[in-house]
């Protein structure tokens, strides 16, 4: 069997699907640990340690959220000024 060499079109397919795998994974990451925060903060039942570790999972997810929205929006805002599409990955030679 005879297979096609690796091109760079391939390489490029790899990035663009591993920068999108990553963004959803960063979602999938916040949804998870603001579902973990509620959960910790409906079990804490009036416990002060139990409330404060729960809200510290929430402060953090936000951060999280604000640093994930922030580098999409500052990608795409560079992009627009410099004419340049980020979103997309491309080599050219």
């Amino acid at each position: 069997m005879d297979a096609d060499p690796a091109s760079f079109a391939n390489f490029q397919t790899v990035i663009e699907h591993f920068v999108s795998i990553l963004l959803a994974m960063g979602g999938a990451a916040v949804l998870v640990m603001f579902l973990v925060g509620g959960f910790q903060y409906l079990l804490a039942t009036g416990d002060k340690e139990a409330t404060a570790k729960a809200q510290r999972t929430l402060q953090w997810t936000i951060w999280g959220l604000v640093i994930i929205v922030s580098s999409w929006a500052i990608m795409n805002l560079l992009g627009s000024f410099l004419g340049v599409d980020f979103s997309t990955f491309k080599i050219t030679l």
